[in-house]
């Protein structure tokens, strides 16, 4: 049987946007954001991160590093008993040309492939246009963009909705 998802992006989602965010000490996450994930998860849907860095590739931080600030935000999503089923990054540069970095689908064909989604029944929750071009790619309607992370103009965008942040989900996925 298939899962149904919600793919979370991580910088301005989860936490707020810093410019190749890699150290614990400057990660703050979003007002609401286990709230937000508990309801998610009461609604039946596993979370999946999807999350660009190209800061790996760039040289400002390792995947030591990357793996590090992962392994630490799990736990805190563990200790408000909120189980995040994967995380996928793709490390590569925008001029790499890679089939992962999103506005392409790889990240999210990898976590369809590696864990049975419904890709229909799922949805893509990100703050910049790219996240849902990815989404759209692999046939996910279901999009939000929130207004925590990237300047959205919101009359062109392709999201379904557009909200303040996670914490606001519940008023549109619950429908």
């Amino acid at each position: 049987m298939a899962t149904k998802a919600i793919f979370l992006d991580r910088d301005g989602v989860i936490n707020k946007e810093i410019n190749y965010l890699y150290r614990i000490e400057d990660f703050q996450f979003i007002n609401g954001i286990f709230e937000a994930c508990q309801f998610l998860e009461s609604l039946n849907y596993k979370i999946i991160v999807i999350t660009n860095q190209s800061g790996i590739s760039r040289g400002y931080y390792t995947e030591i590093d990357f793996q590090k600030i992962t392994k630490w935000m799990l736990d805190q999503f563990y200790k408000n008993n909120i189980e995040i089923l994967d995380v996928i990054h793709c490390p590569h540069l925008p001029s790499d040309c890679c089939v992962c970095r999103k506005p392409k689908p790889g990240m999210l064909l990898s976590a369809k492939s590696k864990h049975s989604i419904d890709m229909e029944k799922s949805w893509m929750i990100g703050d910049k246009e790219e996240d849902i071009m990815a989404a759209n790619a692999v046939n996910i309607k279901n999009t939000i963009l929130v207004r925590s992370g990237h300047k959205i103009n919101e009359k062109i965008t392709k999201a379904k909705f557009v909200i303040d942040s996670l914490k606001e989900s519940k008023y549109v996925i619950n429908k």
